[in-house]
């Protein structure tokens, strides 16, 4: 290697703030503090808050259908901090016409101490949604649970994201 540098240095006193970027409106008034907070707000709310149309009520996005979803989730497992729902219990919920339901759910283990009183709890939940006719559960164990089957809010939960 050579004994010339590669770069030089150069000393400065001060560097000149670079503009900001503006945009202009045009003739347009200023805006006011409420005005720009209506503006801000989020985008995408209405949109998040829109229903299906024409969904029929036992379909995902029906009536029905949603009622026993929201049910399910205020059904919590008393050995974990989280919904029945959230951490994958339920394999899944058919509604018919008539309104009857069919929720087809396993537990963590067949060993569980709310083996017996966790699908009663079930039925009497959801049968108590307005539009359900009756309901069935079938506790199933095949599949096993297992902690894949969790959503990403009861991951969050117990910390395992």
């Amino acid at each position: 290697m050579s004994g010339e540098p590669k770069f030089t240095i150069e000393e400065v006193e001060a560097v000149s703030t670079p503009p900001r970027a503006r945009v202009d409106d045009g003739a347009a008034a200023p805006e006011s503090a409420a005005a720009k907070l209506e503006r801000k707000r989020d985008y995408l709310d209405g949109f998040l808050k829109a229903q299906p149309q024409d969904v029929p009520a036992g379909e995902p996005g029906g009536a029905i259908y949603d009622g026993v979803i929201a049910a399910l989730k205020d059904i919590f497992d008393p050995e974990i901090p989280v919904n029945i729902y959230d951490l994958g219990l339920i394999y899944g919920v058919e509604v018919d016409d008539a309104g009857a339901v069919v929720v087809t759910m396993t537990l963590t283990t067949p060993h569980c101490p709310v083996a017996e009183s966790m699908p009663g709890e079930v039925e009497l939940r959801v049968g108590a949604v307005p539009g359900v006719r009756d309901c069935e559960v079938n506790l199933v164990w095949d599949p096993p649970w297992d902690p894949a089957k969790m959503s990403d809010e009861a991951r969050l939960e117990l910390g395992m994201l």
